[in-house]
């Protein structure tokens, strides 16, 4: 059981589809006596990835730590404090959002890419804990993996967050109407998907 779900928004507009998935999921985990908590990226302050690779560079199964001075630290203390993790961001512009994707770039500390190696290994490859991906678009929904680099995105992400993703909401045709409410059919999919989490 699942004593602590931890959710990360990467969308721009909280109550929009994005959020609402991600609380209806965390909802039903808290149903079945889970902590929940949600991290929304806007509300926290996130330098840009430099490359400068010093997180990368010592060997061993720690995360590297950034140089950045920001909220990184926090945000994953947060995330390897819980049992389970729930990953959401819309498609814009046919990928995850851009401050979405701000977060994933600084998470290079999980690999090791010492100077001379042609490319980052991760420190870990045991995915002991679970991750939902929830993405949403104008696009029907099975497009999401197909066409878009979102669906992508938030794999790298779980895997770079050593999380092992198992369970996935791709929101459709979410564009027909300003703040269009979920339909009652994905409700009862991210309430389903939020019962196997806790």
């Amino acid at each position: 059981m699942a004593q602590k779900v931890v959710a990360i928004v990467g969308s721009y507009r909280k109550g929009g589809a994005i959020d609402s998935a991600v609380q209806a999921i965390l909802a039903a985990a808290q149903e079945k006596g889970a902590q929940t908590h949600t991290l929304y990226l806007t509300d926290q302050h996130l330098e840009f990835c430099t490359n400068c690779r010093r997180c990368t560079q010592a060997p061993g199964l720690q995360r590297g730590c950034c140089v950045q001075q920001d909220d990184l630290q926090s945000i994953l203390a947060e995330i390897d404090a819980a049992d389970a993790l729930v990953l959401g961001s819309p498609v814009n512009y046919w990928n995850a959002t851009a401050i979405f994707r701000k977060f994933m770039e600084r998470l290079l500390g999980a690999t090791y890419w010492p100077w001379g190696q042609a490319a980052p290994r991760p420190r870990s490859k045991h995915l002991t804990r679970k991750a939902v991906l929830v993405s949403s678009s104008a696009m029907p929904g099975f497009c999401i993996p197909i066409l878009t680099g979102a669906a992508r995105a938030l794999r790298i992400t779980a895997k770079m967050l050593g999380i092992k993703p198992v369970a996935t909401l791709w929101i459709g045709l979410a564009g027909k109407q300003p703040d269009q409410p979920l339909s009652p059919r994905t409700l009862a999919r991210a309430r389903r998907i939020g019962l196997t989490l806790a």
